[in-house]
C-alpha cells in the first residue's frame, strides 16, 4: 500500500470512526424498538433536502445545503413521531412509505439535471474516500453533542426527543459517507450483538470500526468501491460475531 493510498484511507477511516460513535447506540435502540428502516426513511428525507437545495441553485456542501438537509430531516421525524403516536401498529409500514416519496421525489428532481445520475450515486454509495479532512472537526463536535445528550438523557428525551436526535445524527452521516453505510453501521452491529448480555456496546462499536478499517483496506488492494466493500466486510463480520456469540435473550435499550 502507498503513502499515498495511506493518506486517502486515513480521513475515510475517521470518518467511518465518527459515525460508528454514534450511529451503534442509536442502531441499538431503534433495532429495540422495532423500526429498522427508520434510518433509510430519515436518509432519504435528508438526500431529498440536499437535491432541493442543488436544484435551488446552492453552493454544494455550503450552509443552506447542511440548513435545507436538517430541515427536511427534522420535519420527516417530526412526521414520523405524529405517525407513531397516532397508528403505531402500522408503522414500519409508514415508514417505507416516507421513504419511497422521497426517494420517488429525489429521482424526479434529479431528472431534468444532466449530472443527475451521478448525485444520485454519491447520495447512495457516498464519497468516504474524498471525504475533506476539514469538514472533520466540524462533524466530530456535532457528534460529540449528540452523544452526550445520549448518553445523559437518553432515557429520559422521550419519542419525540429520540427522534429528532436520530434527524441529527442520519443528517451528518449520510452526507459524510452515504445512505448504504449509514444503514449498514445502524443495523449490521447492533443486530450481530443482540444475543450479547454484557458489553454489547463495546462489542458494537469494535465491529464498526473494524468493519470500516478492514473495508477500506479491502477497496484499496482490490479496487472495489469503498462504501460497498465497508458493507460487506461489516455485514460479514457481523453475521461470523453473531454465530459466535451466546445464545441468550439480548438486552433491551443503548447499554
Amino acid at each position: 500500500m502507498t503513502a499515498l493510498e495511506v493518506s486517502i484511507l486515513w480521513p475515510a477511516l475517521i470518518a467511518g470512526v465518527l459515525v460508528t460513535a454514534t450511529h451503534v447506540p442509536l442502531g441499538i435502540q431503534v433495532l429495540a424498538r422495532g423500526i429498522v428502516f427508520i434510518d433509510l426513511a430519515i436518509a432519504q428525507i435528508a438526500g431529498l433536502g440536499v437535491v432541493c437545495a442543488d436544484w435551488l441553485g446552492f453552493e454544494a456542501h455550503g450552509w443552506a445545503v447542511q440548513v435545507s438537509a436538517l430541515t427536511a430531516a427534522l420535519a420527516g421525524a417530526l412526521l414520523l413521531t405524529w405517525t407513531e403516536k397516532h397508528w403505531p401498529e402500522v408503522q414500519e409500514a409508514l415508514i417505507g412509505v416516507t421513504f419511497i416519496l422521497a426517494a420517488s421525489g429525489a429521482l424526479i428532481i434529479l431528472a431534468s439535471n444532466p449530472h443527475g445520475a451521478e448525485h444520485l450515486k454519491e447520495l447512495l454509495i457516498g464519497q468516504i474516500l474524498w471525504v475533506d479532512p476539514a469538514r472533520l472537526p466540524w462533524v466530530a463536535a456535532a457528534y460529540a453533542l449528540l452523544l452526550l445528550v445520549w448518553f445523559s438523557f437518553g432515557d429520559r428525551i422521550g419519542r419525540v426527543g429520540f427522534y429528532l436526535l436520530f434527524a441529527c445524527a442520519v443528517t451528518a452521516s449520510v452526507q459524510l459517507v452515504g445512505l448504504y453505510l449509514v444503514f449498514t453501521t445502524l443495523i449490521v452491529p447492533a443486530l450481530a450483538t443482540r444475543r450479547f448480555t454484557r458489553h454489547r456496546l463495546a462489542a458494537a462499536y469494535a465491529l464498526g470500526v473494524t468493519g470500516y478499517g478492514l473495508g477500506l483496506v479491502t477497496s484499496a488492494l482490490t479496487d472495489w468501491p469503498s462504501g460497498p466493500a465497508v458493507v460487506w466486510v461489516m455485514s460479514g463480520l457481523g453475521i461470523i460475531l453473531f454465530a459466535g456469540s451466546p445464545r441468550s435473550a439480548a438486552p433491551v435499550g443503548h447499554a
